[in-house]
């Protein structure tokens, strides 16, 4: 597909718009060249609301609120006719139990309505892929298996990944032909993860909590499955590298940091990791994707450096920064990593998945 194959902008829906990644959807769909939001959905409470009466008290990002979305009216995210009858496919980002989660995609995608999602529900299903658009676009080989399951032509769920392990897997995507072994990573993850800023989470100032639930488990499990490989019809994860992983919750507004130790099974130097970091590009750079980095992967010499406040906001949030690469006493290599989790590891991530699937020609104009 060419960006003239487009008979006119894709019409899209966000479900979960009033949440904190849903405000992230919004701001950067606005005036995206392929995209047009055309149906906002959020909880019964909010439905019938226009969605600056609904984020009224709570727009919490940094951008404002896309004017052309301020008075759209909400609807209902259980409603699932009215979602699916105005789109041409679905971001859903909305806060439900795992259980109603997996329900409410199957039924949207079952509409023959494409779903991005950014939720954990579906990251385990055998036939689902988890994208990290530069790492595994192959993986969207599986799609016709799922339409078949499901019954559909064009109706699938595609997922992205939890947002933590974007700050670290790009970094080693170009260094894999090394064969990582085993991989500590410690993450210091900011409070937009948990859909909060300081407002709302008052506690979290000048303090740290070394416990996410259920993230150290994402940690370590999800890259296997995105390094891993499809087999009768399903995925099967990667055996290596073994991940241990500690995250910890932080007393920062956006951007996640990693702290990285990787033993290889063949020889590199740090010379060679340079090299490889400072040329990787990858499918969303060869395409010219609207929302990929023109570099995905910046390394930073200074000691201090990738710092929060100076490097989240890197190529509009969807740029990895790197630094202090060296020796590792115990395995090879260490380095820190930062990546913006409501940006790149959670909507920007989304969108940039969702263009690759438009170029791949899973997501075309109903």
């Amino acid at each position: 597909m060419n960006d003239n194959q487009l008979n006119r902008k894709m019409k899209v829906g966000i479900v979960g718009a009033t949440g904190y990644v849903g405000q992230r959807f919004a701001t950067i769909l606005s005036d995206h060249p392929w995209f047009q939001v055309t149906v906002l959905a959020a909880s019964a409470r909010s439905a019938g609301k226009t969605y600056r009466e609904a984020t009224a008290d709570r727009w919490n990002i940094d951008r404002p609120m896309p004017p052309e979305m301020a008075d759209m009216i909400l609807l209902d995210a259980a409603d699932i006719n009215a979602l699916t009858k105005e789109v041409d496919f679905l971001f859903c980002a909305v806060d439900m139990p795992k259980a109603e989660l997996i329900t409410l995609e199957e039924a949207l995608a079952r509409t023959e309505t494409p779903v991005v999602s950014n939720n954990s529900a579906n990251r385990w299903g055998e036939d689902i892929p988890v994208i990290i658009p530069e790492i595994n676009p192959h993986h969207c080989d599986i799609i016709p298996l799922q339409k078949k399951r499901l019954g559909t032509e064009r109706g699938f769920i595609v997922t992205k990944p939890n947002c933590s392990i974007q700050t670290f897997m790009p970094p080693l995507a170009p260094l894999m032909e090394f064969e990582p072994d085993r991989i500590f990573v410690c993450t210091y993850q900011a409070i937009s993860g948990a859909g909060k800023t300081f407002k709302s989470w008052p506690e979290m100032e000048y303090n740290l909590i070394p416990f996410i639930s259920g993230e150290e488990e994402k940690t370590e499990r999800e890259p296997l499955k995105i390094w891993g490989h499809i087999t009768d019809g399903k995925f099967v994860s990667a055996a290596l590298p073994v991940i241990t992983a500690q995250c910890y919750r932080v007393p920062v507004q956006e951007g996640h940091t990693a702290a990285v130790s990787v033993a290889f099974r063949k020889p590199v130097s740090i010379e060679e990791i340079l090299v490889r970091w400072q040329e990787y590009r990858s499918l969303p750079q060869k395409l010219n994707l609207p929302t990929a980095p023109k570099q995905p992967i910046h390394y930073l010499t200074d000691n201090d450096r990738p710092q929060v406040a100076l490097d989240a906001n890197r190529e509009n949030g969807m740029a990895i920064s790197v630094g202090r690469l060296r020796t590792d006493p115990l395995l090879d290599y260490k380095f820190a990593c930062l990546s913006h989790n409501t940006i790149r590891g959670a909507a920007g991530g989304a969108v940039l998945t969702a263009e690759l699937l438009v170029k791949q020609g899973f997501i075309r104009n109903k």
